[in-house]
């Protein structure tokens, strides 16, 4: 089966950073496109970033340009999402996500990680 792990969520104060792991099993193609959403308590899923493997180029949501990047190790699966200067709005439950081809849509992913917690305090 495919399967997604995500790690390295905390807590921690306004400008702090993080970074996210996200362990794909071998079963998940690594051709295939990867991303990063979120979900704060009450809101919808959110798009943050993607890396697809055939585009040559990441693509961040607004809201984290200049702050988060993406990142990915081929030879061992996992994908990466380097935080910093942190605000309190990041808060949210962070899923890491796999398709076969690139999008920003949450509906078009079918493979999801359980999520790791992201927690800025002001």
């Amino acid at each position: 089966q495919v399967r997604l792990v995500e790690s390295g969520g905390g807590s921690v104060q306004a400008g702090g950073s993080l970074r996210l792991t996200c362990a794909a099993s071998e079963r998940t193609p690594s051709a295939w496109t990867k991303a990063w959403f979120r979900q704060a308590p009450g809101k919808d899923r959110e798009f943050v970033a993607v890396m697809a493997p055939s585009a040559g180029s990441a693509h961040y949501a607004d809201s984290v340009k200049g702050r988060f990047t993406i990142s990915r190790d081929k030879t061992r699966n996992k994908l990466y999402l380097q935080m910093n200067s942190l605000k309190p709005e990041d808060t949210a439950i962070y899923y890491c996500a796999a398709a076969p081809r690139s999008s920003t849509k949450s509906g078009d992913y079918s493979y999801w990680g359980q999520g790791t917690q992201v927690t800025v305090s002001s």
